[in-house]
């Protein structure tokens, strides 16, 4: 088992290709400095992603796990990110109902001229997951 004092928060982060990983792209362009503790996994659409990908990550052992992309009305799908919305407002219910902390689970909006709005996104990610410390629930057993 880690030393709290020296865990750090593992974060798997789910992005949209066309907006929040350019906008993460923006941020290491510009040398905004920013937590490394996110992990990032490109996807096409925030629309496309099935909550247990979430769970899953979690599982593995994510202590945190943050989905973002455009902004409503900016999608490149025209509604894959709302549609992602709604799954993911089910999926932090699911989180409690398992007995979960739904604040593992974070969504946000970050367009690619968004860099610096990146960087705080990824900070505030860090800090509440820190803040709930390592995940002990759902996690495998090896």
């Amino acid at each position: 088992m880690e030393n709290n004092a020296e865990w750090e928060p593992k974060i798997v982060a789910i992005v949209c290709n066309w907006c929040t990983y350019a906008g993460a792209d923006l941020a290491g362009i510009s040398r905004i400095q920013y937590p490394p503790n996110a992990r990032i996994i490109r996807v096409p659409c925030t629309g496309r992603i099935n909550p247990f990908f979430v769970v899953k990550a979690l599982q593995e052992g994510a202590d945190g796990v943050l989905v973002s992309g455009c902004h409503p009305g900016e999608c490149h799908y025209i509604s894959g990110n709302l549609s992602a919305r709604r799954k993911f407002a089910m999926l932090k219910s699911f989180l409690n109902y398992i007995g979960i902390e739904s604040d593992r689970a974070l969504f946000t909006w970050v367009s690619a001229s968004e860099g610096e709005r990146f960087a705080k996104v990824i900070k505030g990610a860090t800090e509440k997951v820190r803040a709930l410390g390592p995940a002990q629930k759902l996690v495998k057993k090896i």
